[in-house]
């Protein structure tokens, strides 16, 4: 596996405390945990959206995206996830890395400066040209939908 580097600053470096850098917790991990950089705690109460800010900016190269995804104990145990999961971070994009979060569990979740919110995924990226033609070659399902083929 060849690594792409992704340069990451701190937008805030006098604001880091309690902060580290996005990263693997272990040899095979796909996903790069990243913390919260709120300032006090924040309480996202049942069905509440907040995006939580990271205080990272990266730059990512062409032909890669950063994908944002949630973290599988905070889903799994909390019902607290990323709202447009997963998010894309483009390449071109060097504003703050913000994570939306929202609480699709029954109790109140607070976010503590540093808690992992959220993983982040490189990911290379294929574009597409669009041809427009007058008819798509036949296929088995057809236009076949959501449940059409069974449960």
């Amino acid at each position: 596996m060849n690594p792409v580097t992704i340069r990451v600053r701190w937008l805030d470096p006098d604001k880091t405390e309690g902060l580290r850098l996005p990263a693997y917790h272990s040899a095979d991990a796909s996903g790069m945990d990243v913390a919260a950089a709120v300032a006090e705690p924040v309480e996202l109460a049942p069905g509440q959206i907040s995006l939580i800010p990271t205080n990272i900016a990266i730059a990512i190269p062409p032909g890669y995206e950063v994908q944002v995804r949630p973290r599988s104990g905070l889903a799994v145990k909390h019902g607290v996830t990323v709202i447009n999961s997963p998010g894309t971070i483009d390449a071109d994009y060097r504003g703050e890395v913000k994570i939306g979060l929202v609480n699709l569990g029954p109790r109140p979740y607070t976010i503590r400066r540093g808690d992992r919110v959220a993983q982040l995924v490189a990911a290379a990226v294929q574009r597409a040209e669009m041809e427009l033609v007058a008819a798509l070659d036949a296929t088995a399902r057809q236009s076949g939908g959501f449940g059409h083929t069974g449960k």
